[in-house]
């Protein structure tokens, strides 16, 4: 009556940063720049940005997703991002950006979700260290 079709329809990333602030706005700096091409981005306004969770993995999808909100229901750009406060169950930042312009701003890739597939944050010898993958 019905027939599974294998289907491909992730893209992940890596980042490597020296404190778990500078992971996530690594992070959140990532997601963007897949999802629009940021290079005429100018920081025009700024947008403030939380998210809660229960450990480090958690934190990263509901900042990720938080991210992606601003994106997809404010259409704001995000150039960068600046980690105000952070623990493994709150995270607060500031993004600065501008709003979607397509005249000016190239879209790359409709993200629809952050997954927990093959997520990983942690704290390594050299540093901190995130992969996700993202629905797209």
């Amino acid at each position: 009556m019905f027939e599974v079709l294998e289907h491909t329809a992730d893209i992940g990333f890596r980042v490597r940063a020296a404190t778990p602030g500078e992971l996530f706005a690594r992070a959140g700096e990532a997601l963007m720049s897949l999802a629009f091409e940021l290079d005429n981005v100018e920081p025009r306004q700024s947008c403030e940005l939380s998210a809660t969770g229960w450990d480090w993995e958690s934190l990263m999808v509901n900042w990720l997703s938080e991210v992606l909100f601003v994106l997809d229901a404010r259409r704001l750009l995000v150039k960068r991002f600046e980690v105000t406060r952070i623990s493994p169950e709150a995270i607060s930042a500031i993004g600065y950006g501008e709003p979607c312009n397509p005249e000016r701003h190239r879209a790359k890739l409709v993200i629809k979700g952050v997954t927990y597939h093959q997520l990983v944050v942690e704290q390594r010898p050299e540093g901190w260290y995130a992969q996700v993958i993202l629905d797209i």
